[in-house]
């Protein structure tokens, strides 16, 4: 279900007693199978997994004005009918550390391309006894390996 911040935080005020929330994040530009089996892991981590994903304004600051492929009201729709996605919540700010702040993860869950060093949020999501876990990819794919290759067979 597709949320703004202020209401998954009412909804979380109800639900997330005795559950562990997992929050995730990314611009989910063209859906694949490496982030169906990435949210799929994530979902396994706790009960409620919430997935923050940048907007269309924030992708293309971090992607390049090229990006993103699809406008941020399909990605979100498509997003959240996903199984293991409980919320998706949209972020126009280059990093989700305000929306890491105000939902307080019990699980921050990454992608195993990250180093824990980097992840923004970790400290603190550990600073109240969080976890932070990076998921390892099942398979070698992302929507830049998807232009990629759209561009290599079509454009020579």
């Amino acid at each position: 279900m597709l949320v703004e911040l202020e209401k998954l935080l009412e909804i979380l005020h109800r639900e997330r007693i005795g559950k562990r929330v997992v929050f995730t994040n990314g611009c989910f530009d063209i859906i694949h199978a490496g982030h169906v089996d990435y949210l799929e892991k994530a979902k396994r981590l706790g009960d409620i997994l919430i997935v923050g994903m940048n907007s269309d304004d924030s992708v293309r600051r971090i992607k390049g004005e090229k990006r993103p492929i699809i406008p941020q009201e399909m990605r979100a729709r498509v997003l959240s009918s996903l199984k293991p996605v409980d919320y998706v919540v949209v972020f126009d700010e280059d990093t989700p550390i305000k929306l890491i702040e105000a939902i307080r993860p019990d699980i921050l869950v990454k992608g195993g391309d990250w180093e824990l060093e980097k992840i923004v949020g970790r400290d603190f999501v550990e600073s109240y006894g969080g976890r932070v876990v990076t998921v390892p990819f099942e398979f070698d794919i992302s929507t830049s390996k998807i232009v990629e290759r759209i561009i290599s067979l079509y454009c020579g």
